[in-house]
């Protein structure tokens, strides 16, 4: 994934979130809705955003390192 020079809001997060819902493993889409309900830096924001966008179109390979990554980024607290 490129780096992105644009900042993603919380809410920006939450309806990326909505959109790949549906192609998310069950144990992520449980820990992202509760990662969701409380403030977070912009970096960790633009990161989770960028492991979201596109998640659908992925392979098998770069879903399963996003899932790690994600993971990574939703047990940090």
């Amino acid at each position: 994934m490129g780096t992105c020079k644009l900042d993603h809001s919380q809410e920006d997060v939450m309806n990326k979130f909505e959109a790949q819902r549906p192609f998310l493993p069950d144990e992520i889409k449980t820990k992202l809705a509760g990662y969701l309900s409380v403030v977070h830096t912009q970096a960790e924001l633009n990161d989770m955003f960028h492991l979201l966008k596109k998640y659908d179109l992925s392979s098998a390979t770069e879903k399963e390192e996003r899932n790690k990554q994600m993971l990574l980024l939703l047990n940090k607290d």
